[in-house]
């Protein structure tokens, strides 16, 4: 119904701004729920149908190019941008465009792409004194920015922000935390000291065993690309349904390990408790080590080893490889819905927390340490914001130049649309840029009649007055007459 609902509304102003994107609450047990809106509700829900509908997608799309924007005076409500069509290049310099998902997602890929140099930089140039370089020092700023980010954009979106990624980032950051920690420690200690050295050591392993996922933290900014959106749906979807295995396979486990204990105590030695632990972990890896328990209370070791060995290798693991390929099945199938929604969930994480000062981390120190605590709470709102405005300009420049410049021709793509009464969004096809470029050489545009196309046109064109039986009918009368010519003419000759 709603699908439909969405589908059957042709004003699009009103669909966009009063059915999509205006916030309402409902009574539950006499109480209002938190206002939501159609957008945020089906992402939250993954509704598939709904998010794969063409005005749902068109609204996202509008919400990702920055054409739809938060009113300054209730950031709850959405407006047009009043300035889409505006050819003005200064106009378009304005760090309130900040604002917009896709310019933000920008910043974010130049920004993590630093943050994986400065790893780079500080893993493969290792300080044994254990002192902090440049390098070192503006990765952990970076890193405290970070979860600064995270911190407060979980403190307004609530539990709907959390998803695979803001978990997968949190383990990243929270390793680096320790490895920063550890540092400091180990700069407590005077140089020369034994335990200088050993945290040190332990700084650098810390730093370095975050390196997989530092690498695999890109694939986070590949989403906008349709295969790697669906893999990475995939891959989460296969972490869900792990926690089926991992539930089973804790149960088998202590239920094991319990009688591998239990036999271990017999003689009242628990010595071999580190080897059976060992042993029990190469199975599930698919590395069982049998030699060990031939002295290991025989029969009875072997014999429950072998059958622990059965049950994860057969059963548990083939369990684990069949919701593998459920999941990955019910994704492929749905490869273009689960990536639709996979945007506008990427899309709605920049527009669900309303910020009037857009500062990306790591420049949300700079608002934080330099703009909030000095300033925000004694100075007037308006100064405020001035002030918020200048330091963004400056800070984001470069952006502004190219965002302006690609917000200039935009809009003569926008403009030019609204003049043909197309929809803003409509793209200019190669027949129609080639019958504006001879209508400008003073010709009548393209000429379908002197290119042939109106024949084959009408040669492809299909009857439809006429039955399909008597078509051909018509043709095998047609085969008949030839025939009857070819056959006089052969008899003539002979």
């Amino acid at each position: 119904m709603a699908k439909l609902i969405i589908e059957a509304e042709e004003d699009v102003g009103y669909l966009l701004q009063e059915v999509l994107l205006k916030r309402y609450s409902i009574l539950v047990d006499g109480e209002e729920t938190m206002p939501a809106n159609v957008v945020e509700r089906a992402v939250d829900l993954h509704a598939l149908r709904v998010i794969g509908s063409s005005g749902y997608q068109k609204c996202v799309n509008y919400l990702w190019r920055g054409w739809l924007v938060q009113d300054d005076d209730d950031p709850s409500r959405f407006v047009d941008y009043k300035e889409k069509t505006s050819t003005s290049y200064w106009v378009h310099f304005d760090p309130d465009r900040l604002r917009v998902p896709m310019y933000q997602n920008t910043v974010q890929i130049a920004f993590s792409v630093i943050y994986l140099a400065l790893y780079t930089g500080a893993i493969n140039s290792i300080n044994p004194s254990g002192d902090l370089d440049i390098v070192e020092g503006l990765l952990y700023v970076f890193t405290f920015g970070f979860i600064c980010d995270e911190v407060a954009k979980l403190w307004k979106v609530g539990r709907w922000y959390l998803g695979f990624w803001n978990i997968y980032n949190s383990t990243l950051y929270a390793l680096l935390a320790v490895s920063f920690v550890t540092r400091m420690i180990a700069l407590g200690h005077p140089i020369g000291d034994e335990r200088r050295f050993r945290f040190n050591v332990l700084s650098y392993n810390f730093l370095a065993f975050s390196a997989p996922m530092f690498w695999t933290r890109l694939l986070l900014f590949l989403d906008g690309f349709r295969f790697f959106g669906a893999m990475l749906v995939v891959l989460k979807v296969m972490m869900r349904e792990s926690l089926i295995f991992f539930l089973l396979l804790l149960v088998v486990l202590v239920g094991f390990l319990q009688a591998f204990v239990g036999l271990d105590q017999v003689d009242n030695n628990l010595g071999a408790t580190k080897f059976i632990l060992k042993a029990m972990a190469n199975a599930i890896m698919g590395s069982p080590e049998f030699d060990g328990f031939d002295g290991f209370a025989p029969p009875f070791g072997l014999i429950l080893y072998y059958i622990f060995n059965f049950i994860i290798v057969v059963i548990l693991l083939n369990i684990l490889i069949a919701l593998y390929n459920s999941a990955y099945e019910d994704i492929t199938d749905n490869a273009i819905d689960e990536y639709m929604a996979l945007f506008s969930q990427k899309t709605m994480q920049f527009v669900r927390a309303p910020d009037e000062n857009v500062f990306i981390a790591p420049f949300n120190l700079i608002e934080l340490f330099c703009l909030v605590l000095p300033f925000e709470w004694w100075m007037p709102a308006p100064a405020y914001a001035r002030l918020n405005d200048y330091v963004m300009g400056f800070l984001y420049t470069p952006l502004l130049l190219v965002t302006a410049y690609l917000e200039t021709r935009t809009a003569r793509v926008v403009s030019w649309n609204r003049r043909r009464g197309e929809a803003d969004e409509d793209t200019v096809e190669e027949w129609e840029q080639l019958g504006e470029s001879e209508r400008a050489a003073g010709r009548e545009g393209v000429d379908f009649e002197a290119d042939g196309w109106a024949k084959r046109v009408l040669e492809s064109r299909p009857n439809v007055v006429a039955n399909a039986a008597l078509v051909e009918v018509r043709e095998l009368r047609e085969e008949v007459a030839e025939l009857k010519r070819m056959i006089e003419g052969i008899r003539g000759r002979g």
